[in-house]
């Protein structure tokens, strides 16, 4: 249906209703799953996936990531994760690497021979595999799955918004105006899956100066908070242009800084 908003429990036409959602398998059993997304490239996306879960873990929930970024895998770097995935007794199952405070994560790089490997996949393959990294990974017992997902609005994201239970969304962008634009696209997609909004990350929003402390915004005055409130949305955050966090992401230390950036998120989650 061109005017579809895939709500069918309150839709009046007399198409045909399908269930796309699908399961994980009973070995697992997880008790939230939040996306983190963005209209764009670049904004960071993966940096807050895992300062998400590093947060989620220090407060002492059980957490876990599905690298969704399919052609772009970067959080076994972030977090230092070198070990391949492997199957149970059946073949068919994956356990995931289990990388620092305990956060259990799979990603398309533990499958590659060679970590710096392309994978040069049609659309249809990468959504599969992004299905298959929810119902055939052995998560165990999580109290949250951060998934993080590609860029855009297009094939995999609508896969994940169409076949995995979502309890929300985290969007990221930047403070550029061609990036918040693009909000506007994260938020009616998620508007039209019928997902609630859990706020938005600013990334990059200012540095400070290391000498008189003063916030300086590098990319020009924010317009965030009047996106936000043009959307409903009550929680932002602004994330520094920080050094030390590109230097510990580098490293795969990023779970040793020390910050509380995304409590109010976290709490809103369980709460």
């Amino acid at each position: 249906m061109a005017n579809c908003n895939y709500n069918c429990d309150d839709c009046s036409s007399k198409c045909e209703k399908k269930d796309f959602i699908i399961h994980t398998n009973k070995y697992s059993k997880i008790k939230k799953v939040i996306g983190i997304v963005s209209g764009k490239g670049g904004v960071g996306k993966s940096l807050i996936s895992s300062m998400l879960a590093i947060t989620s873990a220090k407060k002492g929930y059980k957490t876990a990531i599905l690298d969704g970024d399919i052609l772009g895998p970067s959080i076994p770097k972030i977090f230092n994760i070198t070990q391949k995935a492997y199957s149970d007794e059946s073949g068919k199952l994956i356990y995931p690497a289990n990388g620092p405070l305990d956060i259990d994560i799979i990603s398309t790089t533990m499958l590659l021979e060679n970590e710096d490997d392309p994978i040069i996949w049609r659309g249809s393959i990468v959504s599969n595999l992004v299905k298959q990294f929810y119902t055939d990974v052995i998560y165990g017992e999580q109290d949250v799955l951060f998934i993080d997902m590609p860029p855009g609005t297009g094939d995999v994201p609508l896969t994940i918004f169409q076949s995995i239970p979502l309890d929300g969304i985290v969007i990221v962008t930047s403070p550029q105006d061609l990036v918040s634009t693009i909000v506007e696209k994260a938020v009616k997609m998620a508007n039209m899956m019928d997902v609630k909004i859990l706020g938005i990350v600013e990334n990059y929003s200012y540095i400070v100066c290391p000498d008189c402390q003063k916030k300086i915004s590098l990319f020009g005055q924010s317009k965030i908070d009047l996106k936000a409130k043009e959307n409903n949305i009550d929680t932002v955050i602004k994330l520094p242009l920080d050094p030390k966090i590109a230097k510990l992401c580098d490293e795969g230390k990023l779970y040793e800084l020390d910050f509380n950036y995304f409590d109010e998120i976290i709490n809103k989650i369980f709460n």
